[in-house]
C-alpha cells in the first residue's frame, strides 16, 4: 500500500512522533493506521525498558490551584536532559497532564496514571513521549491538597514548585508567601511535632557526638544536644522558621498577625535533581 505524506502527517498529529518514525511505522503496518500507532507505542515501550537504568533528573514541575482556591495540585514530569525538558511539546504535555488532573479532581499518583485523556491513559501517554523524545519520561510525583485556602508557587524555570493549605478562607496572599517560604527554606515538616522520631534520634545522636568532640563534660552532653535539636527544629520546621519577608518574626507569628486562628494544614515541595 502506498504511504502518502498526508498519512504520515496524520499519524504524527495523533502520536506526536517524528516524521520518519511515523513513515516507518506505516510502512511496517502496511498502511494500517491503528497498527502503526501500536508499533509506535511498542517502540516507546522498548525505549523505556532500555533506558530504565538512566536517571531522569530534568523535566518540569507545575503547581496550580482551582478557581476558588480550595484545591492545589502539583505534578512532576521528568526526563533525562534539559534540552527535552525545555522543549515546547514537553511543556505542553506537562500542562495537559496537570489540567486534566485538576479537571477530574485526581487525588493520587496512581489514579492520575490511569486517568484517560482523549481516550488514552496517562501511563500510555508517558510511554508515547518516551518514544517521541528517545528519553525516559516518567511521572515521579503528584501531590494534591484540599483546604479552605490553598496556594501554589512555581519557581522560575519550573524545576521547583510548592503547594500549601491554610485552615481559613480568604488568605490567598498569605498562602502565596508561605508557599514561597517553603520553596526558599525547604522545611522538612510543619512543626516539631510533625518530625519523625527517627529523625529526632538521628539529630540527637549527631549532636551528642559533636558535643563530645568539642570536649564538653559528659554531664552536659544531653542538655547541649537538646539545645542543638531545638535549633534544628527552628531552622527546619516551617512554623518555627524565620519568615523570609521579615526575619524578625517566625512564620507562625506571621500567620497570627494575619489572623490569630490562621495556620498551615499541610504542604508539599518538590525539586528536580534534589
Amino acid at each position: 500500500m502506498a504511504i502518502t505524506a498526508a498519512d504520515v502527517n496524520k499519524l504524527r498529529q495523533v502520536t506526536g512522533a517524528g516524521m520518519m518514525d511515523c513513515k516507518n511505522a506505516l510502512v511496517e503496518a502496511d498502511g494500517d493506521f491503528d497498527l502503526a500507532i501500536d508499533i509506535l507505542r511498542k517502540k516507546g515501550q522498548k525505549v523505556a525498558a532500555k533506558r530504565a537504568d538512566r536517571s531522569s533528573n530534568e523535566g518540569r514541575i507545575v503547581a496550580k490551584t482551582n478557581a476558588d482556591k480550595t484545591i492545589a495540585a502539583m505534578v512532576t514530569i521528568s526526563c533525562e536532559t534539559d534540552f527535552v525538558g525545555k522543549n515546547s511539546d514537553f511543556i505542553d504535555f506537562t500542562e495537559k497532564i496537570i489540567d486534566a488532573a485538576m479537571a477530574n479532581t485526581i487525588k493520587t499518583r496512581e489514579d492520575l496514571l490511569t486517568l484517560e485523556i482523549d481516550g488514552r491513559k496517562v501511563e500510555d501517554l508517558l510511554i508515547d513521549m518516551t518514544g517521541k523524545t528517545g528519553e525516559k519520561v516518567e511521572l515521579p510525583e503528584y501531590n494534591v491538597i484540599e483546604a479552605p485556602c490553598v496556594a501554589a508557587y512555581n519557581h522560575n524555570g519550573n524545576r521547583l514548585a510548592t503547594i500549601t493549605g491554610l485552615n481559613m478562607k480568604g488568605f490567598e496572599k498569605v498562602g502565596h508567601e508561605v508557599a514561597m517560604q517553603i520553596a526558599a527554606m525547604n522545611p522538612i515538616a510543619l512543626d516539631q511535632n510533625s518530625v519523625s522520631q527517627e529523625t529526632i534520634e538521628h539529630e540527637l545522636e549527631i549532636a551528642r557526638d559533636i558535643t563530645r568532640q568539642e570536649g564538653k563534660p559528659e554531664d552536659m552532653v544531653e542538655k547541649i544536644a537538646q539545645g542543638k535539636l531545638n535549633k534544628f527544629f527552628k531552622e527546619n520546621t516551617l512554623l518555627s522558621q524565620e519568615f523570609i519577608m521579615n526575619n524578625k518574626i517566625m512564620v507562625a507569628e506571621y500567620l497570627k498577625q494575619a489572623n490569630p486562628e490562621l495556620t498551615v494544614t499541610t504542604f508539599y515541595r518538590f525539586q528536580l535533581g534534589a
